[in-house]
């Protein structure tokens, strides 16, 4: 195993974090929040020498590794700048407990949006910047970028970096050189991104409240800078939140067909039909099941939209509290919080795709069952897909099961109620924020111990990266030295 290249890939990514930091840093200095900018700057400090400690040590790495090692950086990418990136808000004092602080950092960089924090506008302003930040940097992730500035030589081995990081059943290149994919899907992510910035300037939205907003919707992360979320802004301003977290939930693959004149190539893909069907679809029930307690049919559709967007794109931004809505309504944001968005996007969840590579391979196993000697093919937009990405979405979902099991009964030793339990475990699995009753839009993940606090830091990793990374490291096979 090529462990020198873990090294160094690990140091550039604690260089990185280290000009990461310096926008908040910025914004505390222009608020003059002493504390704050001391705090970011012992951890620029930090992430400073401990990068450049790792790349002096491992600087003539050999470029050349394989899967193992594209797990290994992207694991343990993002267990380290976690760790350090949850500095400022402990050095600060603003969150006393390291836990407490790694958690809203893990739950930050994983898009999650899930918090201990009861109130969040007391915060100082530089540490609510960089809170907010971390979500744009794990929207897109934050190895993709590194891919995008950091040539990391020839052969095709950075893509097995991207497949360990982006979402999704399969991983390809959109251009033949990887560095060029990777900065194709970061020029995309930062055109929609300062396209939501501006339509939130232009409803009034403040700048720094635009550009938190902004940074939660681009990463489908939720964090607010609000108390009440998104509550306490305009129709219009939670409108296009509404647009803005749906157009991000889309498979960045299709907006690049659109841009190279492809749009009706684009349009054809069935994991965008469905995905816009069972936005749409849930809408429409939601708020037909929610207009009794709303003022009048259009505001129950303006607010069953934006909680179908912002629960099916993982993102986690409320509007009303959707913990009091009929049954119905609460049982299908369950669903949609397991079904997640599309595939090469920023949301979560399980992906659309594979829920639609399911759906025919049941189908193609039920014909096979009725006639034995005919062949059932898995299709996709007229594509045939190979059995092996048929058995990595079945693999998937199993450890998918386990996982869930297995944290939901770790939960339950707190002695929390069930709903609290299986939303919670369920919004950080698949990276959505809130969930409900304690854990729901009116309340926050303080209530859980410090132990069912990793367990959902784990489960906030494994959601995110997609499972597969995080146990390739608890291997033995991984780690040795041949094979």
């Amino acid at each position: 195993m090529n462990r020198a290249i873990i090294g160094k890939t690990l140091g550039l990514l604690l260089l990185l974090e280290c000009v990461f930091l310096l926008p908040g840093g910025a914004v505390c200095l222009l608020y003059g929040e002493g504390g704050a900018l001391a705090a970011t700057l012992e951890t620029m400090a930090v992430a400073a020498l401990l990068g450049a400690a790792l790349w002096l040590l491992c600087r003539n790495a050999d470029r050349h590794f394989y899967a193992r090692e594209g797990f290994l950086i992207t694991g343990l990418g993002w267990i380290v700048l976690s760790l350090v990136g949850a500095l400022p808000f402990w050095l600060s004092g603003e969150i006393p407990s390291y836990v407490d602080a790694v958690f809203e950092v893990i739950s930050g960089f994983t898009t999650t949006g899930a918090s201990i924090l009861p109130a969040v506008e007391g915060m100082s302003r530089g540490l609510l910047f960089w809170r907010s930040f971390t979500h744009w940097l794990g929207g897109m992730g934050i190895l993709v970028f590194l891919l995008a500035v950091v040539p990391m030589g020839k052969g095709g081995y950075s893509l097995h970096i991207l497949r360990a990081e982006s979402p999704g059943p399969s991983v390809g290149k959109l251009v033949p050189k990887m560095r060029q994919t990777a900065a194709i899907l970061y020029g995309i992510y930062v055109a929609l991104t300062v396209l939501d910035v501006l339509f939130l300037l232009l409803g009034g939205m403040p700048l720094f409240d635009s550009l938190g907003t902004a940074f939660g919707t681009a990463g489908t992360g939720g964090f607010g800078v609000k108390n009440d979320s998104m509550a306490g802004y305009s129709p219009y301003l939670q409108g296009v939140c509404t647009v803005f977290m749906a157009l991000f939930g889309v498979n960045f693959s299709v907006y690049f067909l659109v841009l190279v004149g492809k749009a009706r190539q684009a349009f054809r893909s069935e994991e965008l039909r469905v995905y816009l069907c069972l936005l749409l679809g849930a809408t429409v029930i939601i708020t037909c099941n929610t207009v009794a307690q709303r003022p009048g049919f259009r505001d129950a559709f303006h607010h069953a939209a934006f909680t179908v967007s912002s629960i099916m794109t993982t993102t986690g931004f409320s509007t009303v509290n959707f913990d009091l809505w009929p049954q119905l309504s609460r049982s299908i944001l369950l669903v949609l919080m397991v079904c997640g968005a599309c595939a090469g996007s920023t949301g979560g969840g399980i992906k659309t795709v594979r829920l639609v590579l399911v759906i025919k391979s049941l189908r193609a196993k039920l014909r096979q069952f009725l006639h034995p000697r005919s062949v059932n093919l898995v299709r996709v937009e007229d594509r045939v897909i190979p059995d092996e990405t048929i058995q990595g979405v079945n693999t998937f979902l199993a450890a998918y099961c386990a996982i869930l099991i297995l944290s939901f009964l770790l939960l339950s030793l707190d002695g929390l109620s069930l709903e609290t339990n299986i939303s919670a475990t369920l919004a950080c699995l698949n990276n959505i924020g809130p969930g409900l009753d304690l854990v729901g839009p009116a309340g926050n993940y303080a209530v859980f111990s410090a132990g069912s606090k990793v367990v959902l830091m784990l489960d906030m990793l494994l959601g995110r990266l997609e499972i597969f990374p995080l146990l390739a490291m608890l291997s033995p096979h991984t780690w040795r030295k041949a094979g």
